[in-house]
């Protein structure tokens, strides 16, 4: 699970980067998709939760002492949580799906990321993937990950099952920033790859911190552990029996994908859950 600035998930970042679009709710009495039970989308969603609330990403949560924000119930504005971002590069080309690995990455993307002198990972070790994927809206959408060199043709294989299997994202971008002391919002999403930090409650670095992780769709599939839910915000998503649009459900296309290149699912953990998180190595 990665926890960024301002937010405290991974993709929270690219919220305060690229801007949440103040749009207001969908009127009333819209018709509301049902998912089917592997958490994929052949339609577009339409009706309450399809189009993000004014208030995304601008009211801080307070600080508790473990340092996350103040878990606090999910707003029903989330609840059914179906809109999809602007797009964070260009389009690539094609009808589609695509990507395109530029290996190692470009020294303007790396310093657009969290990367710094002390990472345990080279720049030079880090892939740039632009890749597509499908969104709420049942479109084709382009987004980009920063990976290990080592892993990023596996990783397009992923995305490219995710988009023929209509598994849609809110939006797939790079990680700017990590400041673990940013005061939190609890509200943001997003699937991303590479930041440099620790572990979640530890000292160590994370999996995320060398590029052998990535987080999906952080909202919708939370990180849980005692008292401590990331995003905050997110504790109506820890029912995983009421499957919607979006969730990585362990029969599901996002499971069976990352585990065809060796990955494992952070949903299975014990101790804690992290039904966002797929590593290498099971961290």
């Amino acid at each position: 699970m990665i926890r960024s600035t301002p937010l405290s998930a991974v993709a929270l970042v690219l919220s305060v980067v690229l801007g949440w679009g103040g749009a207001a709710a969908a009127p009333a009495g819209r018709t509301v998709r049902t998912a089917p039970a592997d958490g994929t989308l052949t339609e577009a969603s339409t009706g309450f939760g399809s189009r993000p609330p004014a208030w995304l990403g601008a009211r801080e949560l307070p600080t508790t002492s473990s340092g996350y924000g103040e878990v606090r119930p999910t707003p029903p504005a989330l609840r059914h949580r179906r809109w999809t971002l602007p797009d964070t590069v260009p389009a690539l080309p094609g009808r589609g799906f695509a990507a395109k690995v530029v290996s190692p990455a470009p020294a303007a993307v790396v310093a657009r990321s969290s990367w710094r002198e002390g990472c345990p990972v080279a720049a030079t070790d880090l892939a740039w993937v632009r890749l597509v994927f499908w969104g709420f809206d049942a479109r084709r959408h382009t987004g980009e990950l920063l990976v290990h060199r080592s892993v990023a043709d596996d990783i397009a294989r992923v995305f490219r099952t995710l988009y023929r299997q209509r598994f849609p994202q809110e939006q797939v971008g790079i990680v700017r920033s990590y400041d673990p002391d940013a005061p939190a919002t609890g509200d943001g999403n997003g699937t991303g790859s590479f930041v440099c930090r620790p572990s979640t409650g530890a000292t160590y670095f994370s999996q995320h911190a060398y590029g052998l992780a990535i987080d999906v769709n952080t909202f919708q599939n939370p990180y849980a552990k005692g008292d401590v839910v990331l995003p905050e915000l997110a504790g109506s998503y820890l029912r995983r029996d009421a499957v919607r649009p979006g969730m990585i459900v362990p029969a599901g296309p996002v499971v069976a994908a990352f585990a065809r290149i060796g990955w494992e699912w952070g949903g299975d953990w014990n101790q804690s859950k992290d039904y966002q998180h797929f590593s290498q190595n099971g961290l």
